[in-house]
């Protein structure tokens, strides 16, 4: 398992400790912000992530998966589509579209919006975000903010790059997990979770997808403990929704990483 974070870019030890108590190799890295690599999720190569899954499979790994959160779970969603020999993908608190990027470029500017991703030196098609939004009601001084707000704004304003940037899961041949909560403050990734699950229907491909209504951003996987509290962004749900989400889900990502050959 390739486990990616979101925008933290923390490297997910705790995480791949978890699946490695249930007998997977778990590799976590860091994809931006570090040496050589843009500051903020701006034009991220998406081969910065071929060379982890390499040393994955040189390592012996039967079966291939990685596992994203929020912008990881829009990398781990790519991947899918354009490296051959992604087994699996699980993709918590998932987008459907492909977005503009989130902090700076190797060149220390944010704007003009640019996508978050390239490939082969291209950049994806993406939506970028309407900077007429505030939030409603006003942000508090000093507290935290709610931008789901701003996605579904932003995907408004720009319906025409809507298609262009969709995730063309529908190309996929991994096996997907899509899990989302219902009260995601961060961005609306139940029914983004609803979109790609359509996309796959209609091509006649498989999906599960786990949804909480009362889960938030961040839903928790059997082991872990709650997700530290921020200063600068609401995440929605609750410590006990997020833990049930993760819970309820845990069963179909293992089922879905350990493969068909698997122990179930």
């Amino acid at each position: 398992m390739l486990v990616l974070s979101g925008s933290s870019g923390r490297i997910e030890e705790e995480r791949c400790r978890i699946l490695a108590r249930e007998g997977m190799a778990a590799l976590s890295i860091r994809w931006f912000g570090g040496s050589g690599q843009p500051p903020g999720i701006c034009e991220v190569p998406l081969e910065t992530f071929e060379p982890a899954i390499a040393l994955l499979r040189a390592g012996g790994a039967r079966r291939i998966g990685v596992l994203g959160t929020s912008k990881g779970a829009e990398a781990a969603l790519h991947l899918s589509v354009l490296l051959p020999g992604v087994d699996a993908v699980v993709a918590l608190s998932p987008t459907s579209l492909t977005w503009a990027n989130v902090g700076p470029g190797k060149d220390g500017r944010a704007r003009p919006h640019r996508s978050s991703w390239t490939w082969r030196g291209e950049p994806l098609p993406f939506v970028p975000y309407d900077d007429s939004w505030t939030p409603a009601p006003a942000r508090p001084e000093g507290g935290p903010v709610a931008i789901r707000g701003w996605y579904e704004q932003s995907r408004r304003t720009f319906a025409g790059r809507v298609d262009a940037a969709r995730i063309p899961v529908e190309r996929s041949g991994a096996d997907l997990v899509l899990v989302a909560g219902g009260d995601d403050a961060m961005w609306p990734s139940l029914p983004c979770a609803e979109e790609l699950a359509a996309l796959r229907g209609a091509a006649g491909l498989p999906v599960r997808v786990v949804g909480g209504p009362g889960a938030g951003h961040r839903p928790r996987l059997p082991g872990e403990g709650p997700a530290p509290a921020s200063t600068q962004f609401r995440h929605g749900g609750s410590a006990a929704a997020d833990a049930a989400l993760g819970a309820a889900a845990w069963p179909h990502i293992l089922d879905t990483l350990r493969g068909p050959y698997g122990t179930h």
